[in-house]
């Protein structure tokens, strides 16, 4: 008798099925799949780059940067992350050498790391409070890496894996900024209650 093996189907999520078709259409040359590409990601990647550089215009530029960069790469995307999260990392390097190129500001993650997570509670109770406007403004004042950790976190959605990947750091690290970006927002967020009082 032969042996009787259950075969388990692995649920697809049917956006990043469609997400590695366009990019399977791209690494074939199809111009019209780069347009489809562009409809579907423009706007969460633009968010994201106007988080790493406070120029709108270099926003842009690096957005078409990081789809001339999908472009010439999608023949080696993996389908290891997301579309999603394969774009911001690609994103998040055409940013990184454009604001080098130009001698603007780039955080150095190595300074934040490292910082002990003492008690994420009370960030997490005012993030909940807190009025999205409220947070945009905090965010706004924060420290590149903070930024840019809270970004990929909240407005991207990315899970921790996603945001390793993106950023090309162990998932620990990614816990540890995103504890040390909520406690530098709660302060932030404290600090203009005070102000406005």
């Amino acid at each position: 008798m032969h042996g009787t093996g259950v075969l388990k189907l692995v649920p697809v999520d049917p956006q990043q099925a469609s997400d590695a078709q366009v990019i399977g259409r791209i690494a074939s040359g199809d111009r019209n799949a780069l347009a489809e590409l562009y409809a579907r990601y423009h706007r969460p990647l633009f968010r994201y780059l106007c988080q790493l550089t406070p120029d709108r215009g270099l926003a842009e530029e690096i957005l078409q940067d990081t789809l001339v960069a999908a472009w010439r790469g999608a023949a080696g995307y993996e389908g290891r992350a997301s579309v999603h999260a394969w774009l911001l990392g690609i994103a998040r390097r055409q940013a990184h050498n454009s604001l080098r190129r130009r001698g603007l500001a780039v955080a150095d993650p190595e300074t934040l790391d490292d910082l002990v997570d003492s008690d994420p509670a009370p960030e997490d109770r005012l993030v909940a409070r807190a009025g999205r406007e409220e947070l945009a403004r905090a965010i706004s004042t924060l420290a590149p890496i903070h930024r840019e950790v809270l970004v990929l976190s909240f407005m991207q959605g990315l899970s921790y894996g996603e945001i390793a990947r993106v950023l090309g750091v162990p998932e620990g690290t990614v816990k540890s900024r995103l504890s040390n970006a909520k406690r530098a927002l709660r302060g932030a967020v404290t600090s203009r209650r005070e102000d406005e009082l």
